[in-house]
């Protein structure tokens, strides 16, 4: 599976091979720091520049090819718009290119049951609690 987060100011795309992470590759964006926030505008155009390289490099970091992937997942929110609208588009059009299914996955709910990759699932419903964000 190939994965690819864009809902905020980070590009994040991984490789996951039989519940194992062969690969996370992160493009951080400092240019927001001096702002004390997120500027979603220039998330977005960031976005742009930097989703290419880092699936890329987590293609390359894994050691697979885009034709061993399976499936590739992709944030759908929530976040910020532009951003999200960048990771979606992308995904979509790698999708049809390669003819390799995409699914959505809630933002959210991702944060909550990454922690059970490689272990048991957790039995549902269950009751949490998610602090997540810049403010937290």
């Amino acid at each position: 599976m190939l994965g690819i987060e864009s809902s905020c100011d980070d590009t994040a795309a991984s490789i996951l091979i039989n519940d194992k992470i062969c690969s996370n590759v992160v493009a951080s964006q400092k240019i927001h720091e001096e702002f004390g926030g997120v500027v979603p505008e220039w998330a977005s155009r960031k976005h742009q520049l930097n989703i290419v390289p880092t699936v890329k490099s987590a293609l390359e970091k894994a050691n697979i090819k885009m034709e061993d992937v399976d499936v590739i997942a992709c944030t759908q929110g929530p976040g910020l718009m532009g951003s999200l609208l960048v990771g979606h588009s992308f995904v979509k059009g790698l999708s049809m290119a390669s003819k390799i299914p995409y699914v959505n996955v809630n933002h959210i709910e991702a944060h909550i049951l990454s922690h059970f990759i490689g272990d048991e699932p957790p039995s549902l419903p269950f009751l949490c609690l998610l602090v997540s964000g810049g403010h937290t």
